[in-house]
């Protein structure tokens, strides 16, 4: 497996010389200066790949080509930005960028209620509290039809979070949701998240679901001349949020996804974390199913509450059988070698480190400081290291 890591650009408080010495060798990163909807020219991608190509690292992967709202409801300008896409996606292509993530998430991108969640290490993580989550929907955004969506107990649970809450912890819940995590497309004030939720009332998820493969159409046969493997990303968390339709969120969504265009350019970027984040998922058993369709790997883990709050566990240490998952993936990679693919290693980095040590007093990117990340991608490298041997790689 390529041991990568995400970088935000030239300005991410980790450093690519710090990415070295935490042992990577990839780097997952975009133009995310450029997130409107414009084609990236083959001059913008050049910069950026000869930035990283200069401390020794190499592109391994685009995460992400932002997908713009008027894509995903098609309507609007909806065929300029599919085109711009489409642009974006070939010049990665003609740069040497082998693998593009995206995700098709409406209106809200990766959420957390809490980015600073403290655990019994006193390390602080991310966490989704769902009570949380529906106090701001359903009491403070009161977003129309909201109550409806929950039941009657997890909205008196929601009440009672509200009332323990000072008006500055609403802000800084509200800014947590609706103001946008790193890699996010999208920042919102209030009044802005309702306008583009109201654009979404009569989207239902078989709409959603035909608005992505008519996308897949299109932009797989691109990749496919492009020598290019997409990956998508599933939903985080993998439920509904605000009223909205996901629809790549469980093993049959992967299945609809990846069965619209068969191609293994058409393919997974598959997130232990994100998939976990749904009891119901088995997503040891997704790994499996998808093996040959999955492009690129997130190996984060949470820990899973009945009422679907979660929080970011240590990477060995929540829900998710991580040395089942490397398992599997390393299985995968030795039999596309054997089987003459040229896609024989999958990118992987470590997601959602915990902030530990003296980041937690520095300025970093939530979910991305270097410590916890440096602490996960190096448990991560023990488990491939004893996977191999144990099956004789």
């Amino acid at each position: 497996m390529l041991q990568s890591w995400r970088w935000f650009g030239p300005n991410d408080p980790v450093t690519l010389d710090q990415v070295r010495q935490a042992g990577a060798s990839g780097i997952v990163t975009a133009l995310h200066h450029i997130y409107d909807g414009r084609a990236w020219t083959p001059a913008d991608i050049a910069e950026r790949k000869a930035v990283v190509e200069a401390a020794g690292l190499v592109w391994s992967v685009c995460e992400s080509i932002p997908i713009h709202t008027s894509i995903k409801l098609r309507r609007g300008p909806y065929r300029d930005y599919i085109d711009n896409w489409k642009v974006s996606l070939a010049n990665l292509g003609r740069a040497g960028v082998p693998v593009v993530c995206y995700n098709f998430m409406p209106v809200v991108d990766w959420t957390r209620t809490d980015l600073r969640y403290v655990m019994p290490t006193t390390g602080l993580a991310l966490r989704f509290d769902m009570a949380e989550f529906v106090a701001y929907d359903a009491f403070v955004l009161k977003r129309a039809g909201a109550e409806g969506d929950y039941a009657p107990e997890l909205l008196a649970a929601a009440q009672a979070k509200l009332a323990g809450m000072s008006e500055s912890a609403i802000a800084t819940l509200e800014t947590n949701i609706i103001a946008g995590l790193p890699g996010g497309e999208d920042s919102y004030d209030r009044e802005g998240i309702r306008r583009r939720i109201a654009e979404f009332d009569d989207v239902s998820a078989d709409d959603m679901r035909s608005n992505l493969v008519e996308f897949l159409k299109e932009v797989v046969p691109v990749a496919e001349e492009e020598g290019v493997r997409l990956g998508i990303h599933p939903d985080d968390p993998p439920f509904s949020l605000f009223g909205l339709p996901r629809v790549v969120s469980t093993a049959a969504d992967m299945r609809s996804v990846l069965g619209a265009v068969d191609s293994t350019a058409n393919g997974l970027s598959f997130c232990a974390g994100s998939l976990g984040s749904r009891a119901d998922n088995d997503v040891v058993g997704m790994a499996r199913e998808f093996a040959s369709r999955i492009n690129f790997v997130h190996l984060r883990n949470v820990s899973v509450e009945p009422d679907r709050s979660f929080n970011e566990a240590e990477h060995l240490g929540g829900d998710v059988n991580m040395v089942d998952m490397i398992s599997i993936l390393r299985a995968e990679e030795r039999r596309r070698e054997a089987s003459g693919r040229a896609d024989t290693v999958i990118p992987m980095r470590p997601d959602h480190g915990h902030l530990l040590a003296d980041d937690i007093h520095k300025k970093t990117n939530p979910g991305y400081s270097l410590i916890g990340r440096l602490k996960g991608l190096a448990e991560l490298r023990g488990i491939i290291t004893a996977v191999d041997q144990l099956q004789g790689a």
